[in-house]
């Protein structure tokens, strides 16, 4: 734990540089963006000393007149030693990918924390519709609020969500949240994220499911406990709350 907190602070720059172009707003999304820099720094690191080595032997060891070319058979040990320290050192890079993606995969994947609420997330060609717990805090109840391509949150609040699909694989993906879930016909998944920040962010679907797989875009609206109550008070009508697409709807139905 204090190593992965000591090189989070190293790569720190590489994390505000992601920053820039996808806000990193749950609990989690941190820790994925570390696995991703981790890999990055490494695979980096051995990039440039293998290509810096090829290239600088191709240029010492060129051909020159009246030089007679040596002949090795790459058993001897003062060749073979070098390449037992690199490929050692490079598993013990691997082990310490490993090591962290199996960390935080079991943290997000693995482990339930308690929910403060739950929603529903349906999946179908090509909208989703995302189904909130209406005042009494409960979802599947009469007072759910159903909307086509619009999901709204309360920041700070922990979430289960459940995910299915109406017809194809579709795949549940929130670029600030550093999530993705395919959804899988026949099946309910249940996952979680808790949103640490405000604001309307991109909702995808990231798995070519069809001809209207690229207009099969939606939004998360993250909101402040006191916007996100009042949000729910004037969405709780009976007539507000019945917005679920027939299957088949297509972006110009909408």
């Amino acid at each position: 734990h204090r190593l992965r907190i000591y090189l989070c602070h190293s790569l720190e720059p590489d994390y505000d540089m992601i920053e820039q172009y996808v806000a990193s707003l749950s609990s989690y999304s941190a820790d994925i963006d570390f696995v991703i820099i981790l890999i990055g720094v490494l695979v980096g690191f051995w990039l440039l000393l293998a290509e810096g080595l090829f290239f600088g032997f191709i240029f010492k060891y060129r051909a020159k007149d009246g030089v007679k070319a040596d002949y090795i058979t790459g058993e001897e040990k003062e060749y073979t030693r070098p390449i037992t320290w690199a490929h050692s050192l490079v598993l013990l890079c691997d082990v310490a990918i490993v090591y962290f993606a199996v960390v935080i995969w079991i943290d997000v994947k693995q482990n339930l924390p308690e929910a403060d609420a739950t929603v529903n997330v349906i999946g179908q060609q090509w909208a989703w519709t995302f189904e909130h717990p209406g005042p009494d805090g409960k979802i599947d109840t009469d007072d759910d609020i159903r909307l086509v391509d619009e999901l709204h949150l309360e920041v700070g609040k922990t979430y289960h969500y459940k995910l299915s699909s109406k017809d194809v694989i579709h795949s549940f993906s929130v670029p600030v949240f550093r999530l993705k879930q395919d959804a899988i016909p026949g099946r309910i998944i249940t996952g979680w994220f808790k949103p640490t920040g405000t604001g309307a962010h991109d909702i995808q679907c990231a798995e070519i499911c069809g001809i209207g797989h690229g207009m099969m875009g939606a939004r998360v609206i993250i909101e402040d406990a006191e916007t996100h109550a009042a949000w729910v008070q004037s969405h709780s009508t009976p007539m507000l709350a019945d917005n679920t697409p027939e299957q088949g709807t297509t972006g110009e139905d909408r």
